[in-house]
């Protein structure tokens, strides 16, 4: 653990020892400094609290269970996902049609499309439609339904049929938790539909996952890591874990983050 975030994060459980919660502009300020640098040490290094709607809380405390907040996701890992993502890039052919999942792991994908001429792009994520839709080389399928904001993406009951219905050539699926026995699992179960629709559909199937995401279950479990024919991680520490996996594993040259311990 970096000596300095671990101070901070020391400092910041004394604080909070008797109890209550402290907001995190506070929590910059008893450490001197920024609020983004305490949200990094929160995610990068093991700890005993959690962020709950901008105060850090302990974890045992009521309430403090993690949900999902896109806008916190885009900062996590950035460099490492956009490593995995340059490594799934070069799987992507000249005419394919691709399902691209929502979330923040798949984002800097996204600008590897200029490179090619013809491309057809189906996704759910209003933020993956954002910016494909100002691509003039790629056609965009946007999935609709109900809106949800927490993960900007949207879900319907009619999704998996349209699914079934395109001829997708590479799915690119995320996900909040990989586990080698409970499988692949995100936070919301209107994603499951799309996600396990897409798995069922696409020619080739990759999951594009960093390393800090193994040993975590979530809630919606949506696939085994059988259902996946290549797996892009980060962290070669993670492969004993997918000693069962029958497909490639991709490690890209990223960022080294103290991932190994949480793969266990």
């Amino acid at each position: 653990m970096n000596g300095r975030s671990a101070q901070r994060l020391t400092m910041l459980q004394e604080a909070l020892a008797s109890g209550g919660t402290l907001h995190l502009r506070d929590a910059a300020i008893l450490c001197g400094v920024s609020e983004m640098t305490i949200r990094r040490d929160l995610t990068t290094q093991p700890s005993a609290m959690a962020l709950l709607g901008g105060r850090l809380v302990m974890t045992s405390y009521p309430g403090a269970t993690q949900v999902y907040d896109l806008t916190e996701q885009q900062a996590n890992y950035y460099p490492v996902k956009h490593a995995l993502c340059q490594q799934a890039a070069g799987f992507i052919e000249e005419g394919d049609t691709l399902f691209i999942d929502c979330g923040s792991t798949l984002m800097p994908l996204l600008g590897q499309l200029k490179s090619f001429n013809q491309l057809t792009v189906v996704t759910y994520a209003l933020n993956v439609a954002t910016v494909v839709s100002a691509l003039p080389n790629v056609r965009l399928v946007l999935l609709g339904g109900l809106f949800y904001a927490a993960s900007q993406s949207f879900g319907s009951d009619e999704m998996r049929a349209t699914i079934e219905r395109i001829g997708i050539n590479k799915a690119f699926i995320s996900a909040a938790g990989v586990d080698c026995g409970r499988g692949v699992s995100c936070f919301h179960f209107h994603e499951v539909a799309p996600k396990q629709a897409a798995i069922a559909s696409a020619l080739q199937c990759f999951l594009v996952v960093d390393a800090s995401k193994f040993g975590i279950i979530r809630p919606a479990y949506f696939a085994s890591l059988n259902d996946f024919d290549i797996i892009v991680t980060n962290d070669k520490c993670t492969s004993e874990l997918l000693t069962d996996f029958r497909g490639r594993t991709i490690f890209s040259h990223s960022p080294a983050l103290p991932t190994c311990e949480h793969a266990h």
